[in-house]
């Protein structure tokens, strides 16, 4: 497992569209005022933050399993040399 695999937690590109959906939710406050499109955009922009925060949940459990699996596979390969050993 490659330690710089994980350099940025969130992924680059998950920062970018959050800055990007930020900047056009503020121009769309400024052009389109306090109305009820303003509540669209918002609901835009909060459903793409709870994507990107599903994705690094998502990458963060996959981590997890990743280093069990190794640690099982560790743990393994140690039984199969000792019984190599032993018989």
């Amino acid at each position: 497992m490659s330690g710089n695999r994980y350099s940025y937690p969130a992924g680059l590109a998950s920062i970018v569209v959050v800055v990007l959906t930020f900047v056009l939710f503020a121009v769309a406050m400024f052009t389109k005022g306090w109305t009820h499109d303003l509540l669209l955009e918002a609901g835009v922009f909060l459903v793409s933050v709870k994507l990107i925060l599903m994705s690094y949940r998502n990458s963060v459990t996959t981590r997890e399993i990743e280093m069990k699996l190794d640690q099982i596979l560790d743990s393994e390969l140690k039984i199969r040399s000792e019984l190599k050993e032993s018989s």
